[in-house]
């Protein structure tokens, strides 16, 4: 008998042996296969985002020289510009009208100052068209009307005192810095004069003219601070009268 139960034993754990050995994971050769694939994938696109990034890095060493020069002038304009027109009450106004009228990105101060003289000639011809058109017969009207006109001729001698005809001929010196302050100066009182008699009179205009006129009051008053502060602005922009 025990022979016997020694041999059934001995079979026992032949056969648990074996259920252990079947039970070991054996490689997949669809598995090891996929596992190639994804490692070859990546590799592959390691390289062509290495390749990808060293085109652009090319490029952006062999970039045409005039670009950044390009862009530093704009940025340059724009800058100039702002000082310019942060000495006034309408930085914003004064930026925006000013950039329509420079097509040609002037970056000089003067020219700038120029270009805010013709912003405002521009508009105050508007004004001078709209009051015109109006039908009112009213005496204070047409008084109005020609505070404007006025107003414009001394707009227009400054920017004709600006012009340089002569060799050797500054744009700005301190005479004709004094002679444009008090021109723009003419102008503004024109325009306040004009809204004075509309409301002594009681004008039924009144309301309209103001709202006709609120551009051109902006862009005056621009014009008037800019050469009031003009050697602040030559100072901050480290230049001077040319």
């Amino acid at each position: 008998m025990g022979s016997i139960n020694f041999v059934k034993g001995y079979g026992k754990v032949d056969g648990n042996h074996l259920e252990v050995e079947d039970q070991v994971p054996k490689p997949h050769p669809k598995t090891h296969r996929k596992r190639l694939v994804v490692i070859s994938a990546i590799v592959l696109l390691s390289l062509l985002i290495g390749l990808l990034l060293g085109v652009l890095i090319h490029e952006s060493t062999t970039e045409s020289p005039e670009s950044p020069s390009l862009s530093s002038s704009a940025n340059s304009t724009e800058s100039i510009l702002r000082t310019v027109c942060n000495v006034t009450r309408f930085p914003t106004s004064c930026f925006s009208s000013i950039s329509t009228f420079n097509g040609s990105q002037e970056s000089d101060p003067e020219a700038i100052f120029k270009l805010s003289l013709r912003v405002s000639i521009a508009e105050l011809s508007n004004l001078s068209s709209s009051l015109n058109a109006m039908n009112s017969k009213e005496a204070a009207l047409g008084d109005c009307k020609g505070q404007i006109e006025d107003a414009l001729s001394q707009l227009n001698d400054s920017v004709s005192a600006m012009e340089v005809v002569a060799p050797g001929e500054k744009m700005l010196t301190e005479t004709k810095i004094r002679d444009i302050q008090t021109w723009i100066s003419g102008a503004m009182t024109d325009q306040e004069t004009c809204l004075d008699g509309l409301e002594e009179m009681e004008s039924t205009v009144l309301g309209e003219v103001k709202k006709k006129m609120q551009k051109s009051k902006e862009y005056i008053s621009n014009s008037l601070a800019i050469v009031a502060n003009f050697h602040t602005i030559l100072d901050n922009l480290h230049v001077s009268l040319h």
